[in-house]
């Protein structure tokens, strides 16, 4: 690139020139950034910062915790900057909102966040991240509630992750396109080294779990035979099928090159409508992909149009590389037509 810019220069770029978003907005994003950039080196230090294997507890969706798990979820709790443009805050980790303590005027925003997304593979140094959603209060609120949190994804204001790999890269949307942004330790700031990322609409990658191949619905089996078919079947080309098990490293994948990512309903729980969770990954996930020109749904409409109805409901998520996810979508409507 040209010049090296910093993501406090874009954000502010954004404010000023663009007109695009609000400094309070700005303000909390540079917090957010600088609370990843902890976890960063916490999840650098790994076994010789004491952080590795079990805490021996679990969090709310009755999983056990890692000991990186709470150390993440503390960092973002904790950092002593909200005071001013947050209100409130949400994670996956944890049964309640936490409210900012009022030191400062009540903000305007509301976080969401998954503090430590894929921690299965902490022990086994493979790539993890943060992920975090930003909603506005509503207007007319005196107080905070949880019912303030729950509001479709297509009203965010920001959206993004960070992924904790070779490299620590920061990606964001403030709803006009996505940015990647890589950690420089030496200068201690995220540099810009990507705007505009687009998603390629074809491809010939898939993630999905596929142990849990027996458990699928007829359309997605329907889906990841053809892809393994390959060029002799109807889909006429060869698929490669990438599962990493961090929702964060798998979908950074497609933000690089292409692919779909697939974590469905399945028949294990037929009264959950899916395994990962709407406000926290698949909210923030959706929205970066289509700003990327990709697509999300949970098979039957757009991520971004559910209603949420508790603060840690599940969904079904496929999202990436618009034509596959309009595929398979459509395999699905299908499915459900010729059953009813």
């Amino acid at each position: 690139m040209s010049r090296s810019i910093s993501l406090t220069r874009y954000l502010v770029e954004k404010q000023r020139v663009d007109g695009h978003i609000p400094s309070q907005l700005r303000l909390l994003l540079e917090v957010v950034a600088r609370a990843c950039k902890r976890i960063s080196h916490s999840v650098n230090k790994g076994a010789l910062g004491d952080v590795l294997g079990t805490a021996g507890s679990e969090n709310v969706q009755g999983e056990v915790q890692k000991k990186l798990d709470i150390i993440a979820n503390e960092v973002l709790i904790e950092a002593n900057e909200w005071g001013g443009h947050l209100a409130a805050m949400a994670s996956e980790e944890m049964d309640a909102i936490y409210l900012v303590p009022n030191r400062y005027p009540r903000g305007e925003y509301l976080l969401l966040f998954d503090p430590l997304d894929g921690s299965s593979n902490i022990d086994v140094n493979v790539s993890i991240g943060t992920i975090f959603s930003v909603l506005k209060m509503p207007e007319g609120d005196r107080g905070v509630e949880e019912r303030d949190f729950l509001q479709p994804g297509k009203c965010q204001v920001a959206a993004g992750y960070c992924v904790y790999g070779p490299q620590t890269t920061l990606v964001l949307t403030v709803g006009d396109g996505v940015a990647m942004f890589t950690l420089d330790r030496e200068q201690g700031s995220f540099v810009l080294t990507q705007d505009d990322v687009r998603i390629p609409a074809d491809t010939k990658e898939f993630a999905i779990n596929m142990s849990n191949m027996r458990h699928w619905d007829t359309p997605v089996k329907r889906y990841v035979d053809e892809c393994l078919e390959g060029r002799e079947g109807p889909r006429g080309k060869d698929f490669n099928m990438r599962w990493i098990a961090s929702m964060v490293a798998d979908v950074h994948r497609i933000m690089t090159r292409g692919g779909i990512f697939m974590y469905p309903w399945d028949k294990r729980e037929p009264s959950k409508p899916g395994k990962l969770r709407l406000m926290y990954e698949a909210n923030p996930m959706g929205w970066l992909v289509e700003q990327a020109g990709g697509a999300a749904t949970n098979g039957h409409e757009r991520i971004l149009d559910v209603q949420p109805g508790q603060l840690h409901e599940r969904v079904s998520v496929i999202l990436g590389s618009k034509n596959e996810v309009d595929r398979v979508t459509a395999y699905h409507h299908e499915h459900a037509s010729s059953s009813q």
